[in-house]
Protein backbone atom coordinates (compact mmCIF):
# COMPACT_ATOMS: atom_id res chain seq x y z
CA UNK A 1 0.00 0.00 0.00
CA UNK A 2 1.12 3.47 -0.57
CA UNK A 3 0.32 5.05 2.88
CA UNK A 4 0.74 8.93 4.17
CA UNK A 5 2.32 9.22 7.65
CA UNK A 6 1.80 12.66 9.67
CA UNK A 7 4.24 13.62 12.09
CA UNK A 8 6.40 10.46 11.02
CA UNK A 9 9.48 12.37 12.10
CA UNK A 10 8.35 12.09 16.17
CA UNK A 11 8.67 9.04 17.90
CA UNK A 12 6.28 6.42 17.54
CA UNK A 13 5.23 7.49 14.13
CA UNK A 14 8.83 7.14 12.69
CA UNK A 15 9.04 3.75 14.11
CA UNK A 16 5.65 2.75 12.63
CA UNK A 17 7.18 3.95 9.02
CA UNK A 18 9.81 1.96 9.77
CA UNK A 19 8.13 -0.96 10.60
CA UNK A 20 5.44 -0.58 7.49
CA UNK A 21 8.74 0.01 4.92
CA UNK A 22 9.88 -3.22 6.46
CA UNK A 23 6.66 -4.97 5.08
CA UNK A 24 7.37 -3.66 1.85
CA UNK A 25 4.80 -0.63 1.99
CA UNK A 26 5.61 2.55 0.01
CA UNK A 27 5.71 5.34 2.91
CA UNK A 28 5.52 8.49 2.87
CA UNK A 29 6.27 10.99 6.06
CA UNK A 30 5.18 14.95 6.00
CA UNK A 31 6.43 16.74 9.32
CA UNK A 32 6.50 20.61 9.52
CA UNK A 33 9.63 19.06 12.40
CA UNK A 34 8.16 21.32 15.26
CA UNK A 35 8.40 18.32 17.52
CA UNK A 36 10.35 15.43 15.12
CA UNK A 37 13.60 15.26 14.02
CA UNK A 38 14.55 14.98 10.52
CA UNK A 39 17.23 12.07 11.03
CA UNK A 40 14.47 10.05 13.04
CA UNK A 41 12.50 9.79 9.30
CA UNK A 42 13.16 6.53 8.40
CA UNK A 43 15.46 5.40 5.45
CA UNK A 44 13.16 4.53 2.62
CA UNK A 45 10.36 6.80 3.16
CA UNK A 46 9.31 9.53 1.09
CA UNK A 47 9.69 12.67 3.85
CA UNK A 48 8.09 16.25 2.84
CA UNK A 49 8.85 18.76 5.22
CA UNK A 50 5.15 20.76 5.30
CA UNK A 51 2.40 21.50 7.81
CA UNK A 52 -0.76 18.96 7.83
CA UNK A 53 -2.93 22.26 7.26
CA UNK A 54 -1.19 23.23 3.83
CA UNK A 55 -3.65 21.68 1.38
CA UNK A 56 -1.12 21.91 -1.82
CA UNK A 57 1.20 20.20 -0.44
CA UNK A 58 -0.80 16.91 1.17
CA UNK A 59 -3.16 17.00 -2.25
CA UNK A 60 -0.05 16.65 -4.31
CA UNK A 61 1.20 13.55 -2.45
CA UNK A 62 -1.56 11.91 -2.46
CA UNK A 63 -1.72 12.28 -6.20
CA UNK A 64 1.38 11.75 -6.49
CA UNK A 65 1.98 8.84 -4.95
CA UNK A 66 -1.39 7.32 -5.06
CA UNK A 67 -2.11 7.29 -1.23
CA UNK A 68 -4.66 4.90 -0.25
CA UNK A 69 -4.72 5.06 3.73
CA UNK A 70 -2.64 7.67 6.77
CA UNK A 71 -1.37 7.32 9.75
CA UNK A 72 -2.14 10.21 11.62
CA UNK A 73 0.56 10.94 14.31
CA UNK A 74 1.24 14.54 14.01
CA UNK A 75 -0.07 17.47 16.93
CA UNK A 76 1.07 18.68 20.04
CA UNK A 77 1.26 16.37 23.18
CA UNK A 78 2.59 17.77 26.23
CA UNK A 79 0.15 17.92 28.59
CA UNK A 80 1.34 20.87 30.76
CA UNK A 81 0.98 22.79 28.11
CA UNK A 82 -2.57 22.35 26.74
CA UNK A 83 -3.30 23.57 29.95
CA UNK A 84 -1.88 26.84 29.86
CA UNK A 85 -2.26 27.62 26.41
CA UNK A 86 -4.92 25.41 25.15
CA UNK A 87 -5.18 27.36 21.83
CA UNK A 88 -2.46 25.91 20.58
CA UNK A 89 -3.92 22.38 21.05
CA UNK A 90 -7.42 23.02 19.37
CA UNK A 91 -5.76 24.70 16.96
CA UNK A 92 -2.91 21.98 16.03
CA UNK A 93 -5.07 18.28 16.83
CA UNK A 94 -8.40 19.29 15.92
CA UNK A 95 -8.70 22.46 13.27
CA UNK A 96 -5.77 21.30 11.30
CA UNK A 97 -6.47 17.87 11.50
CA UNK A 98 -10.41 17.90 10.13
CA UNK A 99 -8.02 20.37 7.30
CA UNK A 100 -5.85 17.53 6.72
CA UNK A 101 -8.95 14.25 6.94
CA UNK A 102 -10.69 16.99 4.49
CA UNK A 103 -7.73 17.35 1.86
CA UNK A 104 -7.30 13.18 1.43
CA UNK A 105 -11.35 12.21 1.10
CA UNK A 106 -11.60 14.96 -1.16
CA UNK A 107 -8.95 12.47 -3.39
CA UNK A 108 -10.29 9.22 -2.30
CA UNK A 109 -8.45 8.52 1.12
CA UNK A 110 -11.17 6.80 3.58
CA UNK A 111 -8.98 4.62 5.42
CA UNK A 112 -7.19 6.68 8.76
CA UNK A 113 -5.72 5.63 11.34
CA UNK A 114 -5.91 8.18 13.75
CA UNK A 115 -3.14 7.98 17.07
CA UNK A 116 -5.17 8.80 20.14
CA UNK A 117 -4.62 8.78 23.79
CA UNK A 118 -5.25 7.74 27.05
CA UNK A 119 -5.79 11.25 28.05
CA UNK A 120 -9.16 11.21 26.79
CA UNK A 121 -10.51 8.60 29.74
CA UNK A 122 -9.82 11.55 32.35
CA UNK A 123 -9.69 10.23 36.17
CA UNK A 124 -10.05 6.52 35.99
CA UNK A 125 -13.62 5.48 37.63
CA UNK A 126 -11.87 1.40 37.27
CA UNK A 127 -8.71 -0.06 35.96
CA UNK A 128 -7.89 -1.60 33.88
CA UNK A 129 -9.67 0.55 31.61
CA UNK A 130 -11.68 -0.57 28.81
CA UNK A 131 -12.74 0.93 25.23
CA UNK A 132 -16.06 1.57 27.33
CA UNK A 133 -14.76 3.44 30.06
CA UNK A 134 -16.59 6.95 30.13
CA UNK A 135 -14.34 9.81 28.50
CA UNK A 136 -14.48 13.02 30.80
CA UNK A 137 -11.01 14.46 29.79
CA UNK A 138 -9.00 17.21 32.41
CA UNK A 139 -7.03 18.87 30.43
CA UNK A 140 -7.31 20.41 26.73
CA UNK A 141 -4.65 17.88 25.31
CA UNK A 142 -7.23 15.07 25.99
CA UNK A 143 -10.41 16.84 25.07
CA UNK A 144 -8.66 17.81 21.55
CA UNK A 145 -7.95 14.03 20.72
CA UNK A 146 -11.69 13.19 21.23
CA UNK A 147 -12.90 15.91 19.26
CA UNK A 148 -11.63 14.54 16.78
CA UNK A 149 -12.01 11.11 17.77
CA UNK A 150 -15.84 12.17 17.31
CA UNK A 151 -15.48 14.13 14.64
CA UNK A 152 -13.76 10.55 12.48
CA UNK A 153 -17.16 8.60 14.24
CA UNK A 154 -19.33 11.40 12.63
CA UNK A 155 -17.30 11.00 9.01
CA UNK A 156 -17.73 7.28 9.12
CA UNK A 157 -21.26 7.87 9.22
CA UNK A 158 -21.71 10.62 6.72
CA UNK A 159 -19.43 10.11 4.24
CA UNK A 160 -17.86 6.49 4.57
CA UNK A 161 -14.80 6.89 6.08
CA UNK A 162 -12.87 3.53 7.64
CA UNK A 163 -10.96 5.07 10.57
CA UNK A 164 -9.15 3.11 13.90
CA UNK A 165 -8.87 5.36 16.54
CA UNK A 166 -5.80 3.59 19.12
CA UNK A 167 -5.81 5.13 22.71
CA UNK A 168 -2.13 4.48 24.06
CA UNK A 169 -0.90 5.62 27.40
CA UNK A 170 2.85 5.38 27.60
CA UNK A 171 4.98 4.46 24.91
CA UNK A 172 8.34 3.40 25.67
CA UNK A 173 11.60 1.50 24.96
CA UNK A 174 12.88 1.99 21.23
CA UNK A 175 13.68 0.15 17.82
CA UNK A 176 17.23 -0.32 16.63
CA UNK A 177 17.17 3.18 14.97
CA UNK A 178 14.46 5.52 16.70
CA UNK A 179 14.23 6.15 19.61
CA UNK A 180 12.76 8.88 22.26
CA UNK A 181 14.07 12.80 21.62
CA UNK A 182 11.54 14.97 23.30
CA UNK A 183 12.41 18.62 24.21
CA UNK A 184 11.72 18.98 26.89
CA UNK A 185 11.98 15.71 27.56
CA UNK A 186 8.97 14.42 30.02
CA UNK A 187 8.81 11.21 29.87
CA UNK A 188 9.54 8.61 33.11
CA UNK A 189 12.36 5.94 31.22
CA UNK A 190 14.20 8.44 29.37
CA UNK A 191 14.73 11.11 32.12
CA UNK A 192 15.97 7.91 34.31
CA UNK A 193 18.18 7.32 31.58
CA UNK A 194 19.42 11.14 31.27
CA UNK A 195 19.91 10.17 35.21
CA UNK A 196 21.96 6.77 34.56
CA UNK A 197 24.23 9.04 32.20
CA UNK A 198 24.73 11.87 34.27
CA UNK A 199 26.08 10.59 38.10
CA UNK A 200 25.11 13.79 38.90
CA UNK A 201 21.56 14.55 37.98
CA UNK A 202 18.81 14.23 40.84
CA UNK A 203 15.91 12.28 39.95
CA UNK A 204 12.75 13.27 41.75
CA UNK A 205 9.70 10.90 42.33
CA UNK A 206 6.58 13.09 43.04
CA UNK A 207 4.65 11.09 45.48
CA UNK A 208 5.00 8.02 47.52
CA UNK A 209 1.91 7.66 49.52
CA UNK A 210 -0.54 6.26 47.09
CA UNK A 211 -2.55 3.08 47.47
CA UNK A 212 -0.07 1.23 45.44
CA UNK A 213 2.11 -2.03 46.52
CA UNK A 214 5.01 0.29 46.80
CA UNK A 215 3.66 3.71 46.93
CA UNK A 216 3.98 5.02 43.66
CA UNK A 217 2.06 5.97 40.54
CA UNK A 218 1.39 2.68 38.52
CA UNK A 219 1.52 3.53 34.75
CA UNK A 220 0.60 0.92 31.62
CA UNK A 221 4.35 1.16 29.40
CA UNK A 222 4.21 -0.85 25.91
CA UNK A 223 7.10 -1.29 23.87
CA UNK A 224 7.14 1.10 20.89
CA UNK A 225 7.72 -1.55 18.48
CA UNK A 226 4.32 -3.35 19.88
CA UNK A 227 2.66 -0.03 19.70
CA UNK A 228 3.31 -0.15 15.76
CA UNK A 229 2.57 -3.79 15.35
CA UNK A 230 -1.09 -2.46 16.79
CA UNK A 231 -1.05 0.13 14.00
CA UNK A 232 -0.51 -2.41 11.11
CA UNK A 233 -3.24 -4.80 12.17
CA UNK A 234 -5.60 -2.18 12.26
CA UNK A 235 -4.66 -1.10 8.95
CA UNK A 236 -5.31 -4.54 7.92
CA UNK A 237 -8.75 -4.75 9.57
CA UNK A 238 -9.63 -1.41 7.74
CA UNK A 239 -9.35 -3.08 4.89
CA UNK A 240 -11.86 -5.49 5.73
CA UNK A 241 -14.37 -3.03 6.84
CA UNK A 242 -13.96 -2.39 10.50
CA UNK A 243 -14.19 0.75 12.48
CA UNK A 244 -13.67 1.76 16.40
CA UNK A 245 -11.72 2.51 18.85
CA UNK A 246 -8.93 0.28 20.64
CA UNK A 247 -6.42 0.61 23.87
CA UNK A 248 -3.36 -0.08 23.62
CA UNK A 249 -2.22 -1.45 27.31
CA UNK A 250 -0.09 -3.87 29.50
CA UNK A 251 -3.14 -4.42 31.35
CA UNK A 252 -1.09 -4.52 34.42
CA UNK A 253 1.42 -1.82 34.38
CA UNK A 254 4.40 -0.78 36.90
CA UNK A 255 4.92 1.60 39.64
CA UNK A 256 7.71 4.28 39.21
CA UNK A 257 10.11 2.81 41.81
CA UNK A 258 9.90 -0.35 39.76
CA UNK A 259 10.63 1.34 36.20
CA UNK A 260 13.52 2.93 38.59
CA UNK A 261 14.47 -0.70 39.89
CA UNK A 262 14.46 -1.72 36.19
CA UNK A 263 16.73 1.21 35.06
CA UNK A 264 19.45 0.30 37.71
CA UNK A 265 19.43 -2.93 36.97
CA UNK A 266 19.93 -2.61 33.15
CA UNK A 267 22.58 0.46 33.39
CA UNK A 268 24.41 -1.13 36.29
CA UNK A 269 24.53 2.53 37.86
CA UNK A 270 22.65 3.31 40.90
CA UNK A 271 20.63 6.56 40.38
CA UNK A 272 20.37 9.65 43.05
CA UNK A 273 16.90 9.92 44.02
CA UNK A 274 14.56 12.41 46.13
CA UNK A 275 10.55 11.95 47.20
CA UNK A 276 8.61 15.00 46.10
CA UNK A 277 5.28 15.80 46.64
CA UNK A 278 2.15 14.48 44.75
CA UNK A 279 1.53 16.39 42.04
CA UNK A 280 -1.94 17.81 41.43
CA UNK A 281 -4.01 15.03 39.20
CA UNK A 282 -2.24 12.32 39.17
CA UNK A 283 -4.02 9.06 39.94
CA UNK A 284 -2.50 6.01 41.86
CA UNK A 285 -3.30 3.64 38.68
CA UNK A 286 -3.39 4.23 35.30
CA UNK A 287 -3.56 1.46 33.33
CA UNK A 288 -5.56 -0.04 30.20
CA UNK A 289 -7.38 -3.51 29.37
CA UNK A 290 -5.99 -4.92 25.83
CA UNK A 291 -8.57 -7.56 25.66
CA UNK A 292 -10.48 -6.06 22.44
CA UNK A 293 -7.20 -5.44 20.53
CA UNK A 294 -6.52 -8.78 21.06
CA UNK A 295 -9.16 -10.72 20.57
CA UNK A 296 -10.57 -8.79 17.71
CA UNK A 297 -7.31 -7.54 15.94
CA UNK A 298 -4.87 -10.60 17.30
CA UNK A 299 -2.40 -8.21 18.72
CA UNK A 300 0.15 -10.23 20.04
CA UNK A 301 2.84 -7.65 22.24
CA UNK A 302 6.37 -8.89 21.83
CA UNK A 303 8.89 -6.74 23.40
CA UNK A 304 6.60 -4.89 26.04
CA UNK A 305 8.71 -6.82 28.80
CA UNK A 306 9.71 -3.73 31.34
CA UNK A 307 13.38 -5.03 30.78
CA UNK A 308 13.45 -5.26 27.46
CA UNK A 309 11.90 -1.76 27.03
CA UNK A 310 14.53 -0.25 29.16
CA UNK A 311 17.34 -2.20 27.48
CA UNK A 312 16.35 -1.27 24.12
CA UNK A 313 15.48 2.64 25.50
CA UNK A 314 19.22 2.40 26.84
CA UNK A 315 20.83 1.18 23.95
CA UNK A 316 19.58 3.65 21.94
CA UNK A 317 20.62 6.28 24.43
CA UNK A 318 23.87 5.21 24.76
CA UNK A 319 24.62 5.85 21.06
CA UNK A 320 22.18 9.05 20.88
CA UNK A 321 22.98 10.98 24.45
CA UNK A 322 21.93 14.27 23.80
CA UNK A 323 19.64 12.69 20.83
CA UNK A 324 19.11 13.74 17.02
CA UNK A 325 21.82 15.37 15.37
CA UNK A 326 24.68 14.72 18.31
CA UNK A 327 25.96 11.66 17.85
Amino acid sequence: MNILVTGGAGFVGSVCAEQLLAQGHHVVIIDNLATGHREAAPTGATFVEADIAQSGEVSQIVTTHAISAMMHFAGETLVTNSMTDPRQYFENNLRKSLVLLDTVMQYGVKQVIFSSTAATFGEPMFTPITEEHPTNPINAYGESKLMFERVLSWYRRAYGLRYVAVRYFNAAGASANCGEDHRPETHLIPLLLDSALDGDKEFQIYGDDYDTLDGTCVRDYVHVLDIAQAHILALQALAQGCSGVYNIGSASGYSVRQVLQAVEDVTGKQLRVKMGPRRPGDPAVLVASNAKLVTELGWKPQHSDLINIVRSAWEWKQRHQRGYSVQ
